[in-house]
């Protein structure tokens, strides 16, 4: 199961085809024009500065540079009162065709990328010419004095540019190569008005203040220890592992309705395993490096040490007959400076790399074990459908320029299912995966979401895809169908299909309008072949079955992320790290406030008391800090009429109710994970 990327700094936006630029959005084609505008800006505050690349991003614009002043946020009101000045100066977009060599000239004279002419050749424009393939039209973008290697497209004039903002600054490297320079980049976005800027700019405030990165922190939830463990391998705190257990047994309790057996696998397999998938070599990129283990048949108990001596005794001997009888090859050796002793170790070390060996991986997906388990008993039609469900660990090599918070790690549980079934039964476990995910949706209130279903490219076929025409054309109509009749809302994206068949990435957002990937689905018609995965059909007959992967929860880390986004770190009852906390207002009620205590954590309610001598408000603050979802205050009134005084975080005073109601009520909406 892939895990679907995030942007980062040092993740490039792939060149979009002419088919891609074609249907940019006006917005898009708005904040690609914003980046022109800023380029502008730039080299006429900085005329020696060599521009990368400046493309329209999700949530706007930026351009990459190499320049010797290292620019800082406090450079944005210049940079913005000059490019507000372009945008006022309302320079048309004018496109030019060139042919590939007129290019190549332009940019060794320094002429792309520029506001003129200038002895240092455009460096990156050159690296950017490379990347059009042969064949495709050569096209520049000029406004004003700016003339920049580009494809467009864009709007009419710089004055169509409307409201922007500059908003960050990193560095990048060119071509998201870390062999390649280390440019800055400057990011910034654009909107049609300033209302839309505005109201964008307010969400990034909201988004800065849910940021899980921070609340993960504050509250509890996880930690990052780059030192000792490792970076991008989090460390689930207590209320993180709460969190965890409500999410397991929610998946848990929904999978065994849906008639899934639950399975355990390694964290790592042997080479042959990911060979076999087909993960190696073309995932090795995404992979840690393998594990060697050298076999000690021959080294048991010490003797390998012996072996070595002995070994070393019979070529020293070989040596200095060589040398006695072939002085004269002795002394050539000698003169390039290859000595006897030199010889005898460069063979001990050859013998030793001829051991044989056998080399491991960390598990980096969990479908290859899960077909292992299929293929581990016989099977036929009466077994299918055949759904195997796990919270498999997995783990990644992302690089570190990638690594976010919990959106990108190399280390997550992964809310992973596999489900072999006959071509006809294909769409019926299909649409009962998407019911999953809505259901899912419901729970969580994510009312705003899209399935965005990824096909294949014919022409790709052999080398980012499966060479398997008939089964794509197969499978991806089977999907889309399924899509259509149950009226989930999707759009469809070419090109970006797993090898092994297409797949769904489910994009959702959180309460505040923000876009998350979280899950994945995805159609295999090409693995169970490369095991030998095979059931008995009714007519005797052996048939390998289709595999879907789906992983409505995402993993862990990215869907506990959103959570605390989504939620603010102001869980609902049933998914709270702490539920309940029980105040006692004196001395005298700590008992009474312990038994309730008690009878809560009896029926598994994550309940505490806290009694200090701290005055009763104190307490009340400090549990709303701490996003305690329901505070329970007694003192000697509750106390003698059995009742307690009911706060829930955010909402403040509910009054005072009978124990027993309130519990019952708790015990109630935890069981039915009411929001």
């Amino acid at each position: 199961m892939s895990e679907p990327k995030s942007e980062t700094a040092k993740q490039p936006v792939e060149r979009k085809t002419l088919d891609e630029r074609g249907r940019m959005t006006d917005l898009e084609r708005l904040r690609h024009s914003a980046a022109h505008v800023l380029a502008t800006a730039l080299l006429r505050l900085w005329p020696d500065a060599q521009l990368a690349t400046g493309p329209a991003v999700d949530s706007g614009f930026y351009y990459d540079l190499d320049l010797e002043h290292r620019i800082t946020p406090e450079d944005f009101p210049a940079i913005e009162a000059e490019m507000r000045k372009i945008i006022k100066e309302n320079q048309p977009f004018e496109r030019i065709s060139v042919t590939r060599d007129q290019a190549l000239r332009d940019a060794q004279t320094g002429r792309l990328g520029a506001l003129s002419e200038r002895a240092v050749p455009s460096k990156f424009k050159i690296g950017n010419l490379e990347d059009i393939p042969e064949g495709e039209p050569i096209t520049y973008y000029k406004n004003g004095d700016f003339l920049d290697l580009c494809a467009g497209p864009h709007v009419m004039r710089t004055g169509n540019v409307g409201a922007f903002k500059l908003t960050s600054v990193a560095s990048a490297y060119y071509k998201g190569n870390e062999r390649n320079p280390q440019l800055q980049r400057i990011y910034g976005t654009a909107f049609k008005n300033k209302t839309q800027l505005d109201e964008w700019l307010k969400m990034q405030e909201e988004a800065k203040r849910r940021d899980h990165r921070k609340l993960g922190a504050e509250l509890g939830i996880f930690t990052l220890d780059p030192e000792y463990v490792g970076p991008g391998l989090p460390l689930w705190l207590p209320n993180g592992g709460a969190m965890i257990e409500e999410l397991e047994k929610l998946a848990k309790e929904t999978e065994f309705q849906a008639g899934y057996k639950r399975v355990r696998t390694p964290h790592l397999a042997r080479e042959i395993m990911y060979k076999t998938s087909g993960h190696l070599p073309y995932y090795a990129e995404s992979m840690f490096p393998p594990m060697e283990l050298i076999e000690e048949s021959a080294l048991k108990k010490g003797g390998g040490n012996e072996i070595k001596a002995q070994m070393e005794r019979m070529l020293r001997e070989a040596m200095a007959n060589i040398e006695k009888q072939l002085p004269e090859v002795s002394g050539e050796l000698a003169k390039e400076g290859i000595t006897n002793e030199a010889i005898v170790q460069e063979i001990i070390r050859l013998a030793g790399q001829s051991r044989k060996s056998d080399r491991y991986y960390l598990k980096a997906m969990n479908c290859p074990h899960h077909h292992r388990i299929f293929a581990a008993e016989q099977r036929s039609y009466r077994d299918l459908p055949f759904r195997l469900g796990e919270y498999g660990t997995c783990y990644r090599y992302e690089q570190s320029g990638e690594l976010f918070g919990l959106m990108r790690v190399r280390s997550m549980q992964m809310n992973d299912a596999h489900i072999y079934c006959q071509p006809e039964k294909f769409a019926e476990e299909f649409q009962a995966v998407n019911e999953m995910y809505l259901k899912y949706f419901k729970i969580f209130g994510i009312e705003k979401y899209v399935m965005r279903y990824s096909t294949h490219d014919p022409a790709r076929l052999g080398q980012k895809f499966v060479d398997e025409p008939e089964l794509w054309k197969q499978t991806e109509e089977m999907v889309r169908r399924v899509l259509r009749e149950s009226g989930i809302n999707y759009i469809e994206v070419p090109n970006e299909a797993a090898f092994y068949g297409p797949k769904i990435d489910v994009q959702v957002w959180s309460a505040i309008g923000r876009e998350f990937t979280i899950a994945t689905n995805q159609v295999d018609f090409a693995v169970p072949k490369k095991f030998g995965l095979v059931y008995r059909d009714r007519d005797n007959a052996d048939k390998t079955p289709l595999c879907i992967h789906r992983a409505p929860l995402g993993t862990h880390e990215r869907f506990i992320g959103f959570l605390i986004e989504h939620y603010a770190g102001n869980f609902p009852l049933w998914l709270a790290p702490e539920q309940v906390r029980v105040l006692p207002i004196t001395q005298d009620q700590v008992a009474y406030a312990e038994a309730i205590v008690k009878v809560l954590r009896d029926q598994f309610v994550r309940a505490t008391l806290e009694f200090s001598n701290d005055k009763l408000q104190g307490r009340i603050l400090r549990a709303e800090e701490a996003r305690v979802h329901t505070m329970l205050v007694v003192g000697q009134k509750e106390q003698a009429s059995d009742s307690v005084a009911l706060r829930i975080h955010g909402q403040g005073n509910q009054g005072v109710k009978p124990r027993a109601q309130v519990i019952a009520e708790f015990l109630a909406a935890i069981r039915e994970r009411k929001p």
